[in-house]
């Protein structure tokens, strides 16, 4: 009996980290996107992308369209966001959802809204799947609707 109490609790312990382990990731993730909202704000694009995958294969959805790379998603916001005529607006993340998928894998899933100098507000969904590297968390794939 004994035997059998000593490996409830080593494997209840075990769970116990596991969690703590889970949420620790989920933590980090959402201070990576508060990350992004504030560059955003400060009309910093390379520092909102920091929080993506500086890669080829990145992948992006958005509009109908498939994007492939960091650079090209970089290239897409600046287009969108920075030239003539464009503005960047405040950028605002509601009722995240963050599901971990694994020790090194989440999903994201939320809502965007940006607030115009006009008043208008685009807004719609979006879900993100992060991996850890190394150098901490970072999208490596991005699917936004409006």
């Amino acid at each position: 009996m004994r035997r059998v109490l000593g490996c409830v609790v080593v494997v209840a312990a075990l769970g116990l980290g596991a969690l703590g382990q889970m949420a620790e990731s989920a933590a980090a993730i959402r201070k990576v996107m508060d990350a992004q909202v504030a560059a955003w704000n400060s009309h910093d694009l390379e520092g909102f992308m920091a929080g993506y995958w500086n890669s080829p294969e990145l992948t992006f959805f958005s509009g109908g369209t498939v994007s492939h790379g960091w650079q090209a998603a970089l290239d897409r916001y600046r287009k969108g966001y920075q030239a003539a005529g464009k503005e960047m607006g405040k950028l605002e993340f509601q009722d995240l959802q963050v599901e971990m998928l694994g020790p090194q894998s989440a999903f994201v899933r939320g809502k965007f809204v940006l607030t115009m100098a006009d008043g208008k507000q685009p807004h719609g969904l979006f879900t993100v799947v992060f991996r850890e590297f190394p150098e901490g968390w970072r999208i490596i794939h991005d699917h936004s609707s409006e």
